[in-house]
């Protein structure tokens, strides 16, 4: 294998023009759900060949649990310098469990927080709370409870009739696309590998966008939903580091949001046609992400295949 073996470590840097031709061309819900999938694919392969790494530059030591087989010379060839690589896998891999573990932590911390604070509040799928600081977001369903969404009384002062609609609506389009799914997958994705960071952003915003659109539609102006996103940016701290809640004016750059809502609106259609400008690069982020899932995935395979051909039945 040579050094093909670390292809699923340095396959996501791919990520960055994929990520761009995503967020720029294809509609924010094609995108979402497209750089989603590619993030969690490139994580767990890259994740996966460092563990095999960890394993094969190590069971050589000796006093390891591991079976002889996997410290014969053949197998170590399919790794370079196995030695190093091994033991630098070590702290890599349990940095990875770290962060993704912290990632998860934080996300549930402020989950429980957002529950707690609803504790007596009237209503049962928008919750108005009397409070100071302008905020608005979308809580996903959970155990026993069904998905609400959260707003201020600041918030609320800030807006108009229509731009309150256009909150509302954005904020529902949140939860019936369940957008905390797709946000908490590239965050964990982003800390399993740094090189998807720039999937973890564009996925932030184009599932904003994915909002901003179904709200435009629900209440039938854009620019509406425009002002809206416009002056809860200017008043919104956003949201906390860390979590995948969806916040109304988290995710940016708002100045992007606004000039996208002033535009006529995206194509519905899931996919574009191939010989437009949509639909080049559709295909190109389409075939980048298969190519590098594809490659991670097959080194990853082939390195546990050879583990496993040498395993002593």
């Amino acid at each position: 294998m040579g050094v093909f073996v670390f292809l699923p470590l340095v396959l996501p840097l791919t990520a960055w023009p994929i990520a761009r031709l995503a967020e720029q061309h294809l509609h924010p819900r094609t995108a979402t759900v497209l750089l989603s999938a590619a993030a969690g694919v490139l994580a767990v392969c890259s994740t996966v060949c460092l563990a095999l790494l960890m394993v094969v530059g190590t069971a050589q030591l000796p006093g390891n649990p591991l079976p002889d087989g996997w410290s014969d010379p053949e197998v170590r060839e399919a790794v370079p310098y196995d030695e190093v690589a091994g033991r630098a896998a070590i702290p890599a891999l349990l940095a990875v469990v770290v962060a993704c573990a912290r990632t998860l932590w934080v996300h549930r911390r402020v989950r429980r927080r957002a529950v707690r604070a609803l504790e007596g509040a009237r209503g049962r799928s928008v919750a108005v709370l009397p409070d100071g600081e302008p905020y608005a977001y979308a809580l996903p369903a959970g155990r026993g409870r069904r998905g609400r969404v959260v707003v201020s009384t600041a918030m609320l002062s800030c807006l108009e009739g229509g731009e309150r609609r256009a909150l509302f609506a954005h904020e529902r389009a949140h939860l019936t696309g369940r957008h905390h799914r797709f946000l908490l997958a590239v965050h964990l994705a982003a800390r399993a590998n740094p090189f998807l960071r720039p999937l973890r952003t564009a996925v932030s915003y184009t599932a904003e966008r994915w909002a901003d659109e179904e709200a435009a539609d629900a209440v039938g102006s854009r620019r509406a939903v425009a002002r809206a996103v416009g002056k809860a940016a200017l008043v919104s701290r956003g949201s906390p580091p860390g979590t995948a809640l969806a916040h109304f004016a988290a995710a940016g750059p708002v100045p992007r949001r606004v000039a996208a809502l002033l535009e006529p609106a995206p194509a519905v259609r899931s996919w574009p046609p191939v010989f437009t400008t949509a639909g080049l690069a559709a295909w190109t982020a389409a075939a980048g992400t298969t190519v590098s899932a594809l490659s991670s995935a097959n080194s990853a395979v082939t390195l546990f295949l050879v583990l496993k051909a040498a395993t002593p039945l």
